[in-house]
């Protein structure tokens, strides 16, 4: 990967719409990113919290949990309780770095199906986020989910380093 530039610079994705390929192209970032910059790290370095900042595994644990709640909003669904619980759970120790990488892997692997099926012509369709029913729209979320991500994707590389460090 280091050979390689990073995904939105190796030319399009087959077979998917150019306003759809963003999403698909930090998801694959975060997968890169965070292999290159956790190998190595034990669980006691995932769950670190040098000066009081959240761990890595928050950062881990929040990515993917936060891509699976927004693509529900996205298909025009609801939160469950268990998603709303595995929310409040995010910060808590306990899952090691494989286990985390996977759970990341499942979510970035069913939010891709969710974003190759959109039909463009949707973009602007209306779509509602949380229990108050925020108003925001397809191409709303898609961006959000792509910023979101990117957000605590940098977040967890640098928790990544400072745990390292310490």
């Amino acid at each position: 990967m280091a050979d390689l530039p990073e995904p939105w610079l190796r030319g399009p994705f087959p077979d998917v719409h150019p306003l759809l390929a963003p999403v698909l192209f930090a998801f694959q970032q975060t997968r890169e990113d965070l292999a290159h910059h956790t190998v190595g790290l034990t669980a006691a370095q995932v769950w670190a919290r040098p000066h009081g900042l959240a761990p890595l595994g928050f950062h881990m644990r929040h990515i993917a949990g936060s891509v699976d709640r927004l693509i529900i909003y996205l298909e025009g669904g609801l939160l469950s309780d268990a998603q709303i619980a595995e929310l409040a759970a995010e910060m808590a120790p306990g899952a090691d770095l494989p286990e985390l990488m996977e759970r990341i892997e499942q979510a970035l692997h069913r939010a891709e199906g969710v974003v190759r099926s959109l039909d463009p012509a949707a973009l602007g369709e209306p779509r509602w986020v949380g229990r108050k029913r925020l108003p925001t729209t397809v191409i709303g979320l898609l961006t959000h989910i792509a910023e979101h991500t990117q957000r605590h994707l940098g977040q967890a590389i640098s928790a990544a380093k400072l745990a390292r460090a310490v």
